[in-house]
Parts: C-alpha cells; structure tokens; sequence
C-alpha cells in the first residue's frame, strides 16, 4: 500500500496555513503512506523515486536505508558535506476504541481542538517522531533557494523495533564530515549524547489445567497516559502490567489457590510503557463477590496513589463465561509473582550529567501463550557497566522464578563529543534565535547517533527537533510553533556550516 492520495489530501487541508509549508507538505504526504516499523518499504521507494525524479543520487542500501544526495547550492560547493538524517518508521499506538491498521491505514491529522498549537493524529500515534525530521530532511532537498553544502540525507530503516538500519550501516556509505540527527523532541534543546540499550525476553514455563471453576472475571486496566519508555521513564507515568500484577498478588494473597488464570495480556510495544493490560480470573460463584471486594480496594488504593498523574486510570471488570482450562495453581502463582516482581522505572540518575537518568528498564509486554507467560523489558543506560548490571539483576530474578532469560539487539550510546564543531555552530545560531543559550543535553533514548559512529567514527554529529510530546501514545502531539523555530535553526545551520 502506498500514498492514499485521498488521505493526502485531507491531510494537506488540516496543514495548508502552517508554515514552513514545505515541510508540513512532506509531513501530510508521509502520513498518507502506511509506514510502522517493519512496514516502512513503499514511503521508502516513493521517497527514492521523487528524488530520482529530481536529478538527485537516490538509492536504497542492503538493509534499505534511503540515501540521497544533492549538490550544494551556489557558492557553496567548496563547504564539507553535511549530513542530515531521520529514520522511516513511526510506534504504531491506537487508542482502543480505534480500528486502525498501520500497514493499510493511513495517519489522519487534526488541530488541537482547545488551543490551535498542536497537531494531533485520530486515535492514533502521529509519527512526528521522526516524520517531523524527515520531512525537515526533504524539505530541505525539494527547496531551491535554501543555501547548503553539498547535501547528504540518510533515513533510516525500522529505528523504533531494534535500529535495524543503523545496525547495517556499511562504512563510507556516507562522505559527510559532519551529521545533524533530527530526532530529538524538546525545542531549545541541543542534544550531543543519549543511551544505549539492550532486550530482555523473559519466558515462564506454564501448566493448564481443566478447570472446575463456574465463572469468570474479566479485568481491564487503561486510560493511563503511556509514553516513550526512555524519554517519559522518570514522570511515573502508570505501567499497566504492573498495576495488574498488583491487583493479582492482592487476590493471591487472600485466595491462593481458589481462583485460576486464563488469559493476561499487556503493553504492545517494548520500547512503550504500556497503558493497557488485562486479565481473565476464574474462580467459583460463591467466591466471585469476595475477589471483586478484593479488587475494588486495590483498585481505590492505587487510584488514590497515582490520580494526580494519571487522572484518566480506570479498571474495567465484566462478567465472563467460566473458561474450559487455566493456569494449575504453581504456574498461577509463579506468574503474578514474576510480573510483580519484575521492575520497571529509574535505575540510577547520572553522577556526571545532572537531572539526567542514567540506568532504566521497562517492562513493556507480558503475553500469556500456550506454553508460557512471555516478558518483554528494554534496558537502557548511559554507561555500558549499567546495562550489564541490569541485566544481572534479570538474570537472577529468572533464576529464582524458574523462568529464562534472554538478551538482544544490544545497541551502544553516543559518548558526548566535547570539540564538536557542529554542536558549537549550532549553539551560537540558536542563541541568536531564542535570545538566550540553549540547554546541551544528553538523551535518555536510543538516537541512532551512536551506532552511525560505529561505521562512520569520524563523523562530528548533534541533534536537534521540535517539541513532541506523548511519542510512542496515541496522544503523540507536535508543537506547531516550534516547528518554525526549529525549521529556522536546522536551515541556518546549513548556511553556516564550519569549514572542516
């Protein structure tokens, strides 16, 4: 499926009075074309073709990266390259009252209804994180009255899933000497470091049972704001698996084996703090008031802790028609015990970069299959050392839950480059603009920066975007005017690029 003309035009309506107009003209034409992590080929092959059409050099590399570049404008052709890159994919988050299919669908955009200064998605994610970026990157490309050196545009397969993309980035595909990455999310910030991280799967082996239970409990937590699992980790934003998990010991606690389980699911995303999770509890008719008294006031105490952060929390309990098998009464108690035991927030704040947290994890997904009670958690850590001390701290709650472990798509930060010549020229331009210093900042997400140095080690980078807010939840939002500011400072820098 590729652009949806109607879709784009409709799009194109909601965006015709903000400016720059160029770039929200690219933003409406990405929209328009279905591209969720792993499902980004079509926006990548009409990017390629556009570009082709244009008389740029335009490709796709082995894993396909797009990869174009443009001669520099007039006077310009003697400046180093610079780089500018974006990746492809968006999170695909839809509320739960909203039918949407990412790899047929496309993005519906709308205006912030109270205020006019954000542009919001339908019931679903926006993918301004990246599009904004890349649609800054194109932009810039399809101008011909922005002054550049020559141009070099790389955007980036599946960053949200596992940083695909950058993992396959050969050496030398890129000449730049210097990169602007276009993903960070706070404008007035400059960004010079971020994260790197690390998967843990962690599956618990279950046993069923036929059941003798006479009824049923469905549980539903949602209404919690979710958010990016690195950026959002410290503004305790509610983890709906873990308030679950909770509400489940609570019952334990006082039912042990009077009750079994049939179904949990929770999260979709690991790189997400999941907003929804669910439960199935059997148990016998003359118990079912009891349990339901049990959750009630889990239920009251959590509310009472967590209202003035997540105001929209709710639980959501319906009857259910007795289940034909679940859980035996270990594997019950086993994977409350996992899931609540499980950790997920701040680790450790930084010693080195002040208000900055060093060390998290996430616990994003819990499945029950078949076979197991599947556990998704993504590390993330300033420092290599605080990965690993993570990952042995799972390591051990594995082995004691009887439960395996297993550790992926390890991925390393980007150590702040304190001579940077680009990160000093866009400084100076952005005090210029704002009329006061920017704020250096080292990110707690996984910018590709990092991994680009691994294949290009010389290349001096920095980050830069507008402010998104709720990325990676269906309140994802874009900041319209800083937007334009942010459009002023990437095109500035370009005209003033230092000479290497």
């Amino acid at each position: 499926m590729s652009l949806n003309q109607l879709a784009y035009e409709q799009n194109l309506s909601v965006v015709k009075d903000l400016t720059p107009q160029s770039l929200w003209q690219w933003f409406a034409r990405i929209c328009a074309t279905p591209h969720p992590s792993y499902h980004e080929e079509a926006l990548a092959n009409d990017i390629v073709a556009w570009a082709s059409s244009r008389g740029m050099t335009a490709y796709r590399d082995g894993v396909g990266n797009v990869i174009i570049k443009k001669n520099a404008s007039q006077g310009y052709e003697h400046h180093p390259t610079i780089a500018l890159q974006a990746h492809l994919d968006m999170v695909p988050q839809a509320n739960a009252d909203t039918v949407h299919d990412f790899t047929t669908d496309p993005i519906r955009l709308r205006i912030h209804p109270e205020d006019g200064e954000w542009l919001m998605a339908t019931g679903t994610t926006l993918g301004a994180d990246n599009g904004i970026g890349m649609a800054s990157c194109l932009a810039v490309l399809d101008s011909d009255d922005i002054a550049h050196p020559p141009l070099e545009v790389l955007l980036t397969m599946t960053e949200e899933t596992g940083m695909i993309g950058v993992f396959g980035l050969q050496p030398q595909t890129l000449s730049a000497q210097m990169m602007i990455n276009t993903d960070t999310e706070e404008i007035g910030e400059v960004y010079i470091g971020c994260a790197g991280g690390i998967d843990a799967d962690m599956s618990l082996k279950v046993d069923w049972q036929a059941s003798t239970f006479d009824t049923a409990i469905d549980l539903t937590i949602k209404g919690l704001r979710g958010g990016h699992s690195g950026i959002d980790i410290h503004k305790n934003r509610g983890n709906a698996i873990k308030i679950l998990a909770r509400i489940l010991a609570d019952v334990q606690a006082q039912f042990a084996d009077r009750f079994g389980i049939s179904a949990i699911t929770g999260g979709t995303l690991r790189n997400a703090i999941p907003r929804e999770a669910s439960v199935s509890i059997a148990c016998q008719a003359a118990d079912k008031d009891a349990i339901l008294a049990i959750i009630d006031q889990s239920i009251a105490t959590i509310t009472g802790e967590i209202c003035q952060g997540e105001p929209k929390f709710t639980a959501v309990i319906n009857d259910a028609n007795a289940p034909s098998q679940v859980l035996d009464t270990q594997s019950t108690a086993k994977a409350i015990h996992l899931m609540n035991i499980l950790p997920s927030g701040v680790v450790r704040y930084s010693d080195v970069v002040a208000d900055t947290v060093e060390t998290s994890l996430s616990f994003g997904k819990a499945q029950l299959t078949a076979d197991a009670l599947e556990c998704t958690l993504l590390i993330r850590s300033l420092i290599e050392s605080g990965k690993a001390a993570v990952c042995q701290t799972l390591s051990s709650i594995a082995t004691l839950a009887g439960a395996d472990v297993k550790f992926d798509g390890d991925y390393v930060g980007w150590t702040p480059d304190t001579g940077s010549a680009i990160t000093a020229t866009t400084m100076r331009l952005y005090t210029d603009i704002l009329g006061h210093a920017p704020e250096i900042k080292v990110i707690h997400a996984g910018l590709e920066c990092g991994l680009i140095k691994t294949s290009h080690p010389t290349l001096d980078i920095v980050s830069i975007g507008p402010t998104i807010k709720n990325a990676h939840s269906p309140d994802e939002m874009v900041h319209i005017p800083s937007v334009v500011t942010y459009w002023t400072l990437l095109t500035q820098i370009l005209a003033n690029v230092p000479k290497a």
